[in-house]
């Protein structure tokens, strides 16, 4: 046991490892969005998500979330901006583009946050850009480039982008300055921050679902549906984002 425990310890302050898992879990997220269409409306979808998030995250560190207010409280309007905007909009995009794009082209699309993320960091903050960061990018586009024209430039030069695309990308756009804000956050655990990021992001859910239900109509969850938002709510948006 002590092994084992010792092992995971590592593993936990290992930053590039707890990023590779935290991408993999974002990744199945896509699919999941993917097999949601259908069985679950978008809005509905993220307000059921950050509500069931918001109650795992209280059950288990409601204590440490209370002793943490003092130093929320002060940046309050920090907190609605980033759970609010950074990650609320974000997953209402992301779900909303779903409807219109494959899951392939959602993971594509969100490969295109480190560059937005690195950019507006030395935007910002005036972070300087290394040459193995820009070697990486580098690869990474390529990567890309090459697996969506599947290595045609005949198919390179025929690619096209629908609305759902277009969506994702003005998505990511939210997520990258939901991370650079990141920078800042208060002196707090990251469960507490992740608790009162998602109380934000669930209280932005609520005036969306409102409008779709007004204008779309509201799909509520089957027992597929349920069994996709679990899903979402536990990988994608509790344990991706503590390891992120």
């Amino acid at each position: 046991r002590s092994m084992t425990f010792a092992l995971l310890s590592r593993v936990y302050a290992n930053a590039p490892i707890l990023l590779c898992l935290a991408t993999l879990g974002w990744g199945s997220n896509a699919v999941a969005s993917r097999l949601a269409v259908g069985e679950v409306s978008p809005m509905m979808l993220i307000f059921l998500r950050w509500g069931l998030v918001v109650l795992i995250v209280f059950v288990m560190h409601g204590k440490e979330m209370i002793k943490g207010w003092p130093a929320i409280r002060r940046r309050l309007g920090w907190v609605f901006l980033m759970g609010g905007l950074g990650l609320s909009m974000f997953n209402a995009l992301f779900y909303v583009a779903a409807y219109s794009t494959t899951a392939i082209n959602l993971g594509i699309i969100q490969s295109t946050l480190p560059g937005m993320i690195l950019f507006g960091s030395f935007v910002i903050f005036g972070n300087r850009i290394n040459k193995l960061q820009i070697t990486g990018l580098t690869l990474t586009f390529i990567g890309v480039v090459v697996m969506v024209s599947k290595g045609s430039m005949e198919n390179l030069m025929l690619l096209t982008f629908n609305n759902g695309d277009l969506l994702m990308l003005f998505g990511c756009l939210f997520y990258a300055a939901y991370t650079i804000g990141l920078k800042n956050r208060p002196k707090v655990s990251g469960m507490v921050m992740l608790g009162y990021f998602s109380v934000a992001a669930f209280l932005m859910t609520i005036p969306l679902m409102t409008i779709e239900s007004a204008v779309y109509g509201t799909t509520m969850p089957g027992q597929k549906g349920w069994l996709i938002i679990i899903y979402i709510a536990i990988i994608p948006s509790f344990i991706s984002q503590i390891f992120f």
